[in-house]
């Protein structure tokens, strides 16, 4: 089967060359892993303070990937639109898009703060029902205070969207690893010095991304950047650009925010269970996200590479990266799945779970070991490359049909009819995975995604 005309691609003057694609990728890659890597040292040390706490951080936190998933699918509209401007010879109009993305994130992500912030304990019970007096008194103090730290985050993202676009990765890796080395400092000192429990790790996680924040958009004023943006407070909307981003932004938004609502439910499910097993699942999502680690960073870079390709009009070397680097990634994914599972044993004994959940978390890794290596590239991976070639929409309606209708609905059946417990949540995930798998990778051999015009080149 010919994915791609090797006689279209001009060999000798190819956008990325290996080095210029390591350079980007390997950056996005390792911030990626310091970023779950951080995560799962902040759960381990939240751990510390009680059963109850960790429950509290896991159920806020299902919410705030909802959160973050929205404003990434917002900074991945940045790097693709931004990306088919430089692409094209176009550097002029990124900086003007990236000044319209700042602003409409900043309005979104304030609304969204506020909202959070109102709604507080209401808002918690109402997604997570009937919840542990003291788990519930922790959630919501954690909550607030990590609602505060949105618009930063938000912004933050689309800063960093900004450098990728680029093809300059390296810069926005030091600045998150930095912010991240405050975090893990922070709950040191308010956890263990401060005795401030779930408090103090909120407040940590304000400060440095309020630290990211502040750096980011300094350094995005230096004018010898190809996207520059300064002057921020003479910022005016400029419908024709908004919209432009919102043609991407909305359709990812909606995957993105589905996809996090549909896990928001399972979570629900999941706090029926017992403490027992929403400590288990808690590790269990942590550690599956540092073996998606490695594809994921392929992934963010592709949408750099594929949207200046697109820009450049250059559609068979789009293709030719997207099969290059979804190879990669799958070594990634195999390599990774492995050394996850050989470390979930001492991670569980070291962050102090009960046996009961520490074998739970085991046997569900172990499943995951043997099932991702082979579904988990086409399912999340490809679609990035998808996006970045404005096909948006097929994602989200493929995303959202399997989410619900695989993994929610599936997983709630079995739990209510046959009682499978935890099973059940991956059972619905293995589903979801394989669904996505053929569909994206049909999407990609039928060549539709190139005929998608979402994006309007310059």
């Amino acid at each position: 089967m010919k994915l791609y005309d090797k006689k279209q691609i001009d060999w000798k003057n190819v956008l990325f060359e290996n080095k210029a694609l390591f350079w980007l990728l390997f950056p996005i890659i390792v911030e990626q892993f310091f970023n779950s890597f951080m995560g799962m040292v902040d759960t381990m040390m939240v751990s510390t303070v009680g059963s109850y706490a960790i429950s509290a951080v896991s159920l806020v936190d299902s919410i705030n990937n909802l959160v973050i998933q929205i404003f990434a699918a917002m900074a991945a509209g940045a790097v693709i639109i931004c990306s088919q401007d430089i692409g094209g010879g176009n550097k002029e109009q990124s900086s003007r898009t990236a000044g319209q993305v700042v602003l409409t994130v900043l309005v979104i992500s304030f609304s969204i703060m506020t909202f959070c912030i109102l709604g507080g304990e209401r808002l918690l019970r109402l997604i997570f029902g009937t919840v542990e007096d003291p788990i519930m008194e922790s959630a919501v103090t954690y909550f607030i205070i990590t609602a505060a730290s949105y618009p930063f985050l938000a912004l933050f993202s689309a800063g960093a969207a900004f450098y990728r676009a680029s093809g300059i990765s390296k810069f926005p890796m030091k600045i998150s690893v930095i912010s991240n080395i405050i975090n893990v400092t922070g709950n040191a000192l308010f956890i263990y010095g401060m005795q401030w429990g779930v408090t103090g790790a909120a407040l940590a996680t304000l400060l440095s991304r309020v630290f990211g924040t502040v750096v980011i958009y300094y350094c995005l004023r230096k004018p010898e950047q190809t996207i520059v943006i300064r002057n921020y407070l003479r910022i005016r909307p400029d419908m024709t650009l908004i919209l432009r981003i919102m043609a991407i932004g909305i359709p990812a938004g909606i995957e993105n925010g589905m996809f996090q609502f549909g896990k928001i439910a399972i979570s629900s499910t999941v706090s029926t269970m017992g403490t027992m097993a929403i400590s288990a699942q808690a590790m269990t999502d942590i550690l599956e996200n540092v073996n998606g680690i490695f594809s994921n960073g392929v992934g963010i870079g592709l949408m750099t590479v594929v949207g200046q390709c697109i820009g450049a009009h250059r559609k068979e070397e789009a293709k030719y990266y997207i099969v290059k680097l979804m190879g990669i990634a799958w070594i990634g994914v195999l390599v990774s799945c492995i050394l996850v599972l050989t470390i979930t044993k001492p991670v569980t004994w070291i962050s102090g779970m009960d046996p009961e959940a520490a074998q739970m978390c085991f046997r569900l890794v172990t499943a995951m070991t043997i099932v991702k290596p082979l579904l988990w590239v086409g399912a999340f991976g490809l679609p990035y490359g998808l996006r970045a070639a404005g096909d948006v929409r097929f994602s989200m309606i493929v995303s959202v049909s399997s989410m619900w209708c695989c993994r929610v609905v599936f997983c709630i059946f079995l739990v209510r009819t046959y009682h499978f417990g935890l099973r059940a949540v991956w059972i619905g995930i293995f589903t979801d995975w394989f669904v996505r798998a053929c569909i994206f990778w049909g999407r990609f051999i039928s060549g539709r995604w190139l005929q998608e015009d979402t994006v309007e080149q310059k």
